[in-house]
C-alpha cells in the first residue's frame, strides 16, 4: 500500500510540474528580457539587435532590453549569456566571431560554442567585398590573382583586426586560390578600409555595406563578393564562385541563442516569433538597407549550420597557423 501511494504521489507531482512548465511557457515572457550583445552600441550587432527586438517587444508585450557587454572579441559577453539562468530571460544577439572562430583562435575561451547554448535562429547574414586600392593594375579578381601569384609577397591585405571574420575571409580565399599575400590587421573595418583607398595596402575585405558607397563614387575597385549569390547592393560585381573557384563562400552572420537547457518550449515560441519578426516588411528593409540579407528558418537548421561552421573555421584556422594567445 506504501509502495502504491507513493507512485501515486509522485505521478500526481509530475503532472503539477507539466502543467506549471505549460503555463511557463504560454505566458513567457512575464517580465523584461535581457539581450546580451557582445560588442560595443553602434556596431552590427547592435543595429540588428536594436531593430529585431524593439519589434518583438511590441508582438510579446514585454520588454527586450539590449545590453551591451563589449570586450575580448566578443568573449566576456557570450560568456556572460553560456553562465546565465536557462530561463529565457537572458538571451545573445550571437556573431560568427564569438561564436564560431574565437574557440579555434584562443587555446582557450570559457565556454563551449555548442554544448553551452541552445540555438534559436539565425537572423541575417552578410557578406564581403574585395576591394582593390585603385592603383592596382587589375580589372577583375582573375588578373588580380595572376599578379600576386607573380609577385609573391608584395601585395598586403586589410582586416578589421587580428582573428577577425574579415582575415578570417581573406585566408580561405588564400587557400582557395593558391595566393599569398601579407596581413595588416588594423582596429576596425573603417581604417582598414581608408589605408585600403588610400594605397598604403593593396585591399580590405570590407563589409559591403560599408564599402559599398566607396565603390559606387569609385574611391576603390571591386573585384569580387565573397557571397554564394551577388549581392543587391552591387549586382555589377561577380562572386569569387563566379570567377573560377567554385562553391567558394565567406560570409559573417547574426543570430540568437540561449543558455543550454533553455526549456525546448521557450525556444520554440521565440523562434516562431523571431520568424514572424523577419517577415515585417519595415524590418526587412531596415536590415537589407544595412547590408544584410535575411535569414530565419528553425532551431535545429540553425543548430546544424553553427556545426558545421565551427568545423570550418577549425579547419581555416589550423591550417593558417592563426593564434590569438
Amino acid at each position: 500500500m506504501f509502495t502504491i501511494n507513493r507512485s501515486l504521489h509522485i505521478f500526481i507531482l509530475l503532472i503539477g510540474l507539466s502543467n506549471i512548465f505549460q503555463v511557463s511557457a504560454q505566458e513567457y515572457p512575464n517580465k523584461p528580457v535581457r539581450v546580451i550583445v557582445p560588442f560595443a552600441v553602434g556596431g552590427g550587432a547592435d543595429i540588428v539587435a536594436r531593430l529585431v527586438f524593439q519589434k518583438l517587444s511590441t508582438r510579446l508585450g514585454q520588454s527586450f532590453v539590449v545590453d551591451n557587454r563589449g570586450g575580448a572579441g566578443g568573449i566576456a559577453g557570450t560568456d556572460a549569456v553560456a553562465k546565465a539562468s536557462p530561463d529565457g530571460y537572458t538571451l545573445l544577439l550571437g556573431q560568427t566571431g564569438p561564436n564560431a572562430i574565437n574557440p579555434s583562435l584562443f587555446s582557450q575561451v570559457p565556454y563551449d560554442p555548442e554544448r553551452d547554448f541552445a540555438p534559436i535562429i539565425q537572423l541575417t547574414s552578410f557578406s564581403y567585398v574585395i576591394g582593390l586600392n585603385n592603383q592596382i593594375p587589375a580589372k577583375n579578381l582573375q588578373e588580380f590573382i595572376q599578379l600576386v601569384k607573380e609577385n609573391p609577397g608584395k601585395y598586403s591585405f586589410a582586416s578589421a583586426g587580428m582573428g577577425s571574420s574579415g582575415q578570417i575571409a581573406a585566408e580561405q580565399f588564400m587557400r582557395t586560390t593558391g595566393t599569398k599575400m601579407i596581413h595588416v590587421p588594423y582596429k576596425g573595418g573603417g581604417p582598414a578600409l581608408i589605408d585600403a583607398m588610400a594605397g598604403v595596402v593593396t585591399l580590405t575585405f570590407g563589409d559591403i555595406a560599408a564599402i559599398t558607397p566607396m565603390v559606387q563614387a569609385n574611391r576603390i575597385n571591386a573585384v569580387a563578393v565573397t557571397s554564394k549569390n551577388r549581392s543587391k547592393f552591387l549586382p555589377n560585381i561577380p562572386t569569387v564562385a563566379e570567377s573560377g573557384y567554385p562553391g567558394f563562400e565567406a560570409i559573417a552572420w547574426q543570430a540568437v541563442l540561449a543558455p543550454a537547457k533553455t526549456p525546448p518550449a521557450i525556444i520554440n515560441k521565440l523562434n516562431f516569433e523571431l520568424n514572424e519578426v523577419l517577415k515585417d516588411n519595415e524590418i526587412r528593409e531596415k536590415l537589407i538597407s544595412n547590408g544584410l540579407e535575411i535569414a530565419g528558418g528553425s532551431p535545429k537548421e540553425f543548430g546544424d549550420y553553427i556545426h558545421s561552421e565551427i568545423r570550418k573555421y577549425k579547419r581555416i584556422i589550423q591550417e593558417a597557423n592563426i593564434k590569438l594567445d
